[in-house]
């Protein structure tokens, strides 16, 4: 027998919409859902239960007065704990800001409450949400429902897992460095990170971000289906004029040359066999549908790398430095040393941002004529947990390997991971796309998604 929180958004929304089910009745059954695995896996770190209930209930009252419901009618979801949810503290994975009550909901938890979507619980994140692993003193760890050996990635490891384990139909995460991508990657769903400027982003319970966040974070949904990400692309996406970045650009634009550009091991990194090898199939799978696949070499990726670390780590130096110790992580602590001296002690952000100009220039011109890039997600396979802060050389093979991850937020396109793995065995690929051209991305996930078997909600740590 199907349960109810086994199903899609997109399913779930319908058949609220058609009133087959109620919202309360989705809402409870994914409750329940959550309420079984998340203790073995601490996905979600804040229930909001109690505030979801009441808000699928709005949902039914207005259906029966014949009311519309929005796209997302009655799914289960959840966000990250590093966004606004109003009465609740922001906290980031951090002690520091345990108490940090949020004073509105930022414009991601309003749009998608605006959807329809009904928000059950909020996700875990490493402190600072610094790492691609997910542990913080403050809430512990998350584990990865597939098998709790490997990272469930970060810095939306939570969000992952928690979509993962069917702990709500559609995640929200943020992307600053692969934080979507990776958490997807390793968990065996899809995640997209969409274009800066997409999805309207604030917390006015702190100070605003400084520069290299602002031109490179963003928010974006991990889903179980490609639809799913489209649906909740689209009810993210919707206008907030309390972020001035956000730019209203049709989620839909006009034709393009079916082409994409293959590139298995960009930019001379090292790329494990069996990464090259999904990345070789999902470029079978578009040929196979008729798109135009050719292998060419790409504009630089690891320069975008270097200046992405850079600008953050001017970021951090000021906005995140002094609140290092007084946090007082271990993990954020070394990590955070780690990435300084990557970045080097002469890092100059103002000339960052000027070489930032010519590459992405560089990479305009580029998918002007190729306006898809299949290369893979990370050179590795999923990480051993914690690897990261083993040694400062595990350290720099991670890196090494996060290269995709880091680079392409300094250039604010829009990427999407699409899962190609098994049970028990995560795997995927990742899509590169023009700016605001996430329906490009989405397009040829859905593709890839194609050739290969649905995505079922894991039991933690049962492979099969």
């Amino acid at each position: 027998m199907t349960e109810l929180w086994q199903a899609s958004a997109t399913t779930i929304a319908a058949r609220v919409r058609a009133r087959d089910t109620s919202a309360r009745e989705e809402c409870e059954a994914a409750i329940a859902r959550m309420q079984a695995v998340n203790p073995a896996i601490n996905a979600v770190v804040d229930e909001t239960a109690e505030q979801a209930l009441a808000e699928a209930d709005s949902i039914d009252a207005a259906l029966a007065r014949g009311e519309p419901a929005g796209p997302l009618a009655g799914v289960p979801s959840t966000v990250k704990i590093n966004i606004d949810y109003a009465g609740r503290a922001t906290t980031n994975g951090l002690r520091t800001q345990a108490d940090l009550i949020a004073p509105q909901d930022s414009p991601v938890v309003t749009n998608l409450r605006r959807a329809g979507a009904v928000v059950i619980g909020r996700t875990n994140t490493p402190a600072f949400s610094l790492r691609w692993f997910c542990r913080n003193s403050l809430h512990g760890q998350t584990l990865n429902p597939h098998d709790a050996s490997i990272t469930p990635g970060g810095s939306s490891g939570g969000a992952g897992s928690a979509v993962a384990a069917g702990i709500g139909a559609v995640a929200h995460g943020t992307d600053i460095a692969g934080s979507i991508r990776y958490p997807a990657y390793v968990n065996g769903v899809h995640g997209l990170r969409p274009t800066t400027g997409r999805v309207a982003a604030a917390n006015l319970s702190g100070a605003d971000r400084t520069m290299g966040a602002q031109l490179t974070a963003v928010s974006g949904p991990l889903a179980r289906s490609i639809a799913d990400l489209r649906v909740s692309l689209a009810a993210m996406a919707m206008g907030d004029l309390r972020d001035p970045w956000h730019m209203p650009v049709p989620l839909d634009g006009p034709p393009v040359a079916r082409k994409a550009a293959l590139a298995p091991a960009p930019d001379g990194m090292k790329v494990a066999p069996e990464v090259q090898a999904a990345v070789i199939s999902a470029a079978a799978a578009l040929a196979e549908a008729g798109v135009e696949v050719e292998e060419v070499p790409l504009p630089p990726l690891r320069e975008t790398a270097r200046l992405n670390i850079e600008l953050w780590m001017a970021d951090f130096g000021v906005a995140g430095g002094p609140k290092l110790a007084a946090e007082g992580d271990p993990d954020s602590i070394f990590v955070a040393e780690q990435m300084m001296r990557i970045a080097g002690p002469n890092a100059d952000a103002m000339k960052a941002l000027q070489r930032r100009l010519g590459l992405l220039r560089e990479w305009q011109l580029f998918l002007a004529e190729w306006p898809i890039v299949l290369l893979p997600v990370s050179g590795e396979a999923p990480f051993a947990n914690n690897s990261d802060v083993a040694s400062a050389a595990d350290f720099d093979r991670i890196y090494e390997a996060q290269m995709l991850q880091v680079g392409l937020p300094s250039l604010g396109l829009p990427a999407l991971t699409v899962a190609t793995g098994t049970p028990g065995k995560p795997m995927g690929v990742q899509l590169l796309g023009p700016r605001f051209r996430e329906d490009l991305l989405l397009d040829a996930g859905a593709i890839i998604e194609a050739a290969h078997p649905p995505i079922r909600p894991v039991d933690p740590f049962v492979v099969g």
